[in-house]
């Protein structure tokens, strides 16, 4: 299968300019339901014409629906939104929510589906399964190795679909909430106002870590992979995506040119693949964030691939200059000329009959036909004046490459007959060859089972509470109120693994409780594989199940058939009742409500099957980064460093060194203390309280307080200051 370039378009001029530029397909926004709210994005009707335009150029275009939809959303927006593009002839939908997958599934079964980056694909178990649900590609997260991306090719029959150039998230996407808790402007809602691009100092133990200047610990550099196309494409992947739909048309065309010419270059001599030195210098011009990495094909983090000072500072205006009359030159080959496709045609003008203007294009043939071919009183017309004439094709997508011309001598039609003449042709020629890709209006079903219905758990509310450490697990589990406890994975030595979580499993049942192991918060290709008997044996032990936070999780409980085992964590999104009814026929036990719906949102949703977290430091970020190895170096041990941004705030930062990820955590734990009775009245299954970075001590007061106000309706005064998270704000 030849590789496809793929652009971002987030103007219609970008969208041209990137066809221009030798672009294969074209990805975009519209006015809803993309990652990127605030690009320009198209309008309606400029969809509707692109979607033409990328079909009469042998293009492809995709359209973003990478966002978390919200109940009224799904049911009353998203159909009436995508039908006009799939009636038009859309080629395929970018998708994040599950529920908007499996809804768009079943309206429009022809439509392809591409899973987004957003879906936090970290490993072929996820991209297997999500082939099973009907994606036909999977766009893996960007911190993905080549190994591990070989390995997706390998065991699916998936395309694959990677970055190759542009921007880089701090975190895994999809699993960032740092703008929205913080701003309340949603990453998974397409509005992240870039809190990583901030300054924030580094602590570890009151002591400061990095260097000089090292202001930015969280603002990756931009990738560029052009040296390194041959490998990816080895790998398996299908489609080179380049980032950028906040960027201008220059950037697009630019950043599009230089990949062309790789990437035609490799197909045409792999052998004597190499990339010049004014290339690489053309793409640094073009637009870079304080130099380049090469992402994560090569290396799993490090100091290198981040952009830790503010080098636009120090180099200024100098690269203005450059830039613009790079910018210029890109504006004169690609922003001011259209992309033509040749046509070949024949023209016969014979006195006393119509006028045939017969043109083709692949397998499409229209002939048009016009009366008014006159005897030549004067001035006879020459075959060259019609020639010049019939080949003015410049506001059509099409130039002539070959026209045979018939006709007889001593006649004579206007200029306007002709202009007329070749107008109709081309129109009728255009309607042609779009005409394959139109699609009739589905009938737009309901989902496959019965709505879920709204229920109050019986017995009254239920309390569970999850540790992150041995002293925070030992203190819960001696409190005879808590219904289940979550230990992380973690929380006991490797060594003694099966006989300290045994024992654990055997307190937690002699007092009653259910017992759970919450799995990393990041899970990459076969890190889990070696736990799979370890599992086993912990659920004849009595483990009651798995609390999974990431698809590559779930995927592979699923094929160690342990999928029943299963809890969805909030990560695991369930914002609408299309996504519950995705995770219910996984045969998951229960699932997390979403920690970015309000009370008022969450009173119209079914709980019933569902935990609600009140207490915590929540995770912000979940990044393949390590703020402690990038300003301090790896020590291979699992660390607590701290990031105070510029007002002070210090926000808590875990490097869990077995799975290699950072963790990085509010500033503010939530609280919902005083309103007890109000999330009571939503009926959640439970209420969670996670700890992370609380002592025993603080463990066991702050259960005690929430239990108090939970199960005994007594809301005491703790003099501890908590955020309310998304409980009182709307996300938009």
């Amino acid at each position: 299968m030849k590789a496809e370039l793929l652009a971002p378009a987030g103007s219609y001029e970008a969208l041209t300019a990137a066809l221009s530029a030798g672009a294969d397909a074209v990805y975009l926004g519209g006015a809803a339901f993309g990652a990127r709210a605030y690009a320009k994005n198209l309008t309606e009707d400029e969809i509707l014409r692109a979607i033409d335009f990328v079909h009469l150029h042998g293009k492809k275009l995709y359209l973003t629906v990478n966002t978390l939809l919200k109940e009224e959303e799904l049911e009353e927006q998203l159909y009436r939104y995508l039908l006009p593009y799939y009636r038009q002839g859309l080629d395929a939908v970018i998708v994040q929510d599950l529920g908007a997958m499996r809804a768009i599934r079943r309206w429009f079964p022809d439509l392809a589906i591409h899973a987004s980056t957003q879906m936090t694909v970290t490993g072929s178990a996820a991209a297997r399964m999500l082939e099973r649900e009907g994606a036909v590609r999977v766009v893996p997260a960007r911190e993905l190795s080549l190994a591990e991306i070989r390995r997706i090719h390998r065991t699916t029959g998936l395309e694959i679909e990677c970055f190759v150039h542009g921007a880089l998230c701090y975190c895994y996407s999809g699993q960032c909430l740092m703008s929205s808790l913080i701003g309340g402007r949603s990453g998974n809602r397409g509005r992240c106002a870039q809190p990583c691009r901030l300054p924030y100092e580094v602590y570890e133990k009151g002591k400061r870590l990095g260097e000089p200047g090292d202001d930015y610990p969280l603002s990756p550099k931009d990738m560029c992979t052009v040296e390194l196309l041959p490998e990816i494409l080895k790998a398996g992947v299908t489609s080179l995506k380049i980032e950028g739909r906040m960027k201008k048309p220059e950037y697009t065309a630019g950043v599009v040119s230089v990949y062309r010419k790789y990437l035609d270059l490799y197909e045409e001599n792999p052998g004597r693949y190499r990339v010049l030195s004014e290339d690489l210098k053309k793409l640094y011009d073009i637009y870079n964030r304080d130099g380049f990495n090469q992402s994560y094909y090569k290396v799993r983090n490090g100091r290198e691939m981040m952009a830790l000072k503010n080098e636009k500072q120090i180099v200024g205006s100098r690269r203005g200059r450059r830039n613009e009359q790079l910018f210029y030159e890109i504006q004169k080959n690609y922003l001011e000329t259209q992309p033509k496709e040749p046509v070949s045609g024949c023209l016969t003008l014979c006195k006393g009959t119509p006028a045939v203007l017969t043109v083709y294009a692949g397998d499409a043939c229209v002939t048009v036909e016009k009366e008014g071919i006159q005897k030549a009183v004067k001035q006879p017309l020459t075959e060259e004046r019609v020639r010049a004439q019939m080949e003015k094709t410049g506001n059509t997508p099409f130039v002539f490459e070959q026209l045979d011309i018939y006709m007889e001598e001593d006649l004579f039609v206007p200029m306007q007959f002709l202009s007329e003449l070749r107008r109709e042709a081309m129109e009728r020629l255009e309607q042609e060859l779009v005409l394959p890709f139109r699609r009739p209006e589905p009938k737009k079903t309901g989902p496959e089972t019965a709505a879920v219905r709204k229920t109050v758990p019986s017995g009254g509310i239920k309390v569970t509470a999850l540790a992150e450490t041995g002293n925070q697990l030992r203190t819960l589990l001696r409190v005879p109120e808590l219904s289940a406890v979550y230990a992380d994975l973690l929380c006991f030595s490797r060594e003694y693994y099966l006989e300290e979580a045994a024992a654990a499993i055997s307190q937690a049942r002699a007092g009653g409780k259910e017992f759970w192991l919450a799995l990393p918060h990041a899970v990459r290709e076969g890190q889990l594989n070696g736990w799979r008997e370890t599992f086993r044996e912990l659920v004849r032990e009595g483990l009651d199940g798995f609390l999974v936070r990431n698809l590559e999780s779930f995927a592979f409980l699923q094929e160690a058939g342990l999928a029943d085992r299963a809890a969805a964590d909030y990560s695991l999104y369930t914002m609408n009742r299309e996504a519950q009814r995705f995770w219910e026929e996984q045969g998951i036990a229960r699932d997390t409500v979403p920690l970015e719906l309000n009370q008022y949102e969450l009173a119209g949703r079914d709980n019933s099957r569902s935990e609600m977290i009140v207490y915590g430091y929540l995770p912000m970020m979940v990044s393949a980064q390590c703020v402690k190895k990038t300003m301090d170096g790896c020590t291979g041990k699992n660390a607590l460093v701290t990031l105070k941004d510029r007002y002070g705030n210090d926000f808590s930062v875990k490097c869990y060194c077995e799975f290699c990820y950072n963790v990085i955590y509010n500033t503010l734990p939530l609280g919902l203390l005083k309103e007890a009775e109000a999330v009571k009245k939503l009926a959640p299954g439970s209420v969670r309280l996670s700890f992370s970075v609380e002592n025993a001590a603080e463990t066991e007061q702050i259960t005690e307080q929430f239990l108090q106000a939970y199960l005994h309706d007594n809301v005491q005064e703790t003099g501890r200051n908590y955020t309310k998270g998304h409980f009182r704000r709307k996300v938009e």
